[in-house]
């Protein structure tokens, strides 16, 4: 007994699967990654914003549980670099000032 023509029409099946399975892609193109730069920015008067107390300069929040130096870039949920915009898990699809602040300030480890 032979399994030549098993092993062909399993080579054959893969053959065409990875073909089809790469003309999808260029087809439907590969996955968009968004940047802080194409996310809308955050506002004050956003719902969730007043509800979690954001400000975009967190220097003069006012908030009694602020602290000394706590601002948006040195967050855990903030993942942008340390000047400009970036993204906040807690704001999704917004993008929020890296000098911000919100009640749920939460310091990165580490």
């Amino acid at each position: 007994m032979s399994n030549t023509p098993d092993i062909e029409s399993r080579r054959r099946f893969l053959k065409w699967a990875t073909a089809g399975a790469a003309t999808a892609v260029l087809l439907v193109g590969s996955p968009r990654f968004a940047r802080a730069d194409d996310l809308p920015a955050l506002t004050e008067t956003d719902p969730t914003a007043k509800a979690l107390g954001y400000v975009e300069n967190g220097s003069v929040s006012g908030n009694a549980k602020h602290k000394a130096g706590d601002v948006c870039s040195n967050c855990q949920f903030y993942g942008g670099g340390s000047t400009g915009r970036g993204p906040c898990q807690l704001f999704p699809g917004k993008s929020v000032n890296a000098r911000g602040w919100c009640l749920s300030h939460t310091p990165k480890k580490g």
